[in-house]
């Protein structure tokens, strides 16, 4: 071989081997293609109802509402056929049936107002209502609304009934619990959460700061007439005595003792009457149900529930025959587990808020509490994690594992705020592709520009350097 070709076959051997690693490039974008491609032609939807997926069957109604990118309230029949449907608002909240009459309900729900006009001066805005509606007629009411001038945490998640005239209202826009008269809209009581918690605590003041996201009125036993209410962000249950205000003694939880729990939804009293008094509650950044018992002055866990899927629970119910009715926002599920911590039923839905089992009372009254029940907790360790692929050998997931190294490597609430913005089926395996596809993307760029820049015959050198010996 002459000298002369020496410099020919070098460029030749470099030019195979960009192409090479060009090629490598390129599958492992489309690959990382296909894998998203192929999550989102599938997957659950509630876009319409003919697309609503039906439910097994039961011995009661279920309602369900979301109130994620699209607004949804879905009530099925004990068949499992869908009763009723409707997407009108842009979210739907908290749910409850009217006392003798399941069949007609009442929930929260907000629309956006996206124009300028005498209800919003600086859109977005938030429209709040409480709507009753007919499950069977189809007939809809606003009982009461109000207008808010933003659409960030600007909405009320939650109203519960005191009596025919009275509700009580969680405000997250103003960070208050007011019980209004629905005949005369005149508001008979507030608290303001900042009359008994620091501005520096929980949520970005003043934009989302306590969150208020659930009120219960407790009608019988030691609290008859309090109102139980959630502060998501002080990650605390607290209870409130109209004439005494926050009753301290009662709190549960602490500001950021995340093992209590964290960023916790709709949490369900149960009286004495029923073995309490006891707090089903959703920890949601923690990812699972847990109930806690009034004992001796203290509350103490008594049952969690989890298992390998569930991400982000934002509703739990204790049924009248001992499970416990779940919403999984994240899992895009809501399910019934029985006392042993098997789940026995089971539906899809894109991003659901709360589910409500009807003629079982608001918040399916008559359930007992976990101590009562004898209820065993079930972890992710109790669960079967081995996956559903055929018997023996290895089951090799690349792009499961690294979805699970994302999951553990992000905040776990970043994570699910990642699961909240991007569409529903986007999982672990997606985000691992998306990431995978990202990183080989900006490998392979920055790799074409240092060949570009050497055939040019630039080179870069470090400023610090050794040099030759003497």
């Amino acid at each position: 071989m002459t000298e002369g070709s020496r410099p020919s076959l070098a460029r030749f051997r470099s030019v195979l081997s960009r192409n090479r690693l060009r090629i490598a490039f390129v599958a492992i974008v489309l690959v990382s293609a296909a894998v998203v491609v192929s999550a989102s032609s599938g997957g659950i939807s509630t876009a319409s109802k003919e697309a609503v997926p039906n439910a097994p069957e039961t011995d009661n109604h279920t309602v369900v509402t979301e109130s994620g990118r699209a607004g949804t309230i879905t009530a099925y029949e004990p068949d499992g056929d869908v009763l009723y449907y409707n997407n009108t608002r842009t979210k739907y909240f908290d749910v409850d049936p009217v006392e003798d009459d399941p069949l007609t309900v009442e929930y929260t729900a907000t629309d956006t107002i996206h124009t300028e006009g005498p209800t919003c001066s600086d859109p977005p805005c938030a429209r709040n209502v409480i709507e009753r509606a007919d499950l069977e007629t189809g007939e809809v009411e606003v009982l009461y609304e109000r207008y808010d001038y933003k659409e960030t945490a600007g909405e009320w998640h939650d109203a519960d009934r005191i009596n025919e005239s009275h509700v009580v209202v969680a405000d997250i826009v103003a960070d208050q619990v007011f019980v209004v008269n629905t005949e005369t809209e005149v508001v008979e009581w507030l608290w303001d959460a900042q009359s008994d918690f620091p501005v520096e605590e929980g949520g970005p003041y003043p934009e989302d700061w306590a969150h208020v996201n659930d009120v219960e009125y407790i009608d019988e036993g030691e609290l008859e007439g309090t109102i139980m209410a959630s502060l998501r962000n002080q990650d605390q249950v607290v209870f409130l005595d109209r004439e005494e205000g926050l009753l301290e003694d009662w709190t549960l939880g602490a500001e950021n003792e995340y093992d209590v729990q964290y960023e916790q939804h709709n949490p369900d009293y149960i009286p004495e009457s029923e073995g309490g008094p006891a707090v089903v509650v959703a920890d949601s950044e923690n990812g699972r149900i847990q109930e806690f018992q009034r004992e001796d002055g203290e509350w103490n866990r008594t049952w969690e529930w989890e298992d390998d899927r569930i991400q982000w629970p934002r509703d739990a119910d204790r049924l009248p025959n001992g499970n416990t009715l779940i919403t999984d926002t994240h899992g895009n599920r809501v399910m019934e587990v029985n006392e042993s911590g098997a789940v026995v039923w089971e539906v899809g839905s894109t991003l659901p808020y709360e589910a409500e089992r009807l003629e079982t009372g608001p918040e399916s009254e008559g359930g007992q509490s976990a101590a009562a029940l004898g209820l065993e907790s079930r972890t992710e360790a109790d669960t079967d994690t081995g996956g559903g692929g055929g018997g023996g050998g290895f089951d090799i997931d690349p792009l499961g594992f690294l979805g699970d190294l994302i999951e553990s490597v992000l905040p776990h609430r970043i994570y699910n705020g990642l699961l909240f913005a991007t569409p529903v089926w986007m999982g672990q395996s997606e985000f691992a592709a998306i990431g995978i596809a990202l990183v080989s993307g900006l490998t392979w760029l920055t790799m074409e520009i240092r060949w570009q820049l050497r055939d040019a015959g630039v080179r870069f050198r470090l400023p610090v350097y050794r040099g030759g010996g003497d």
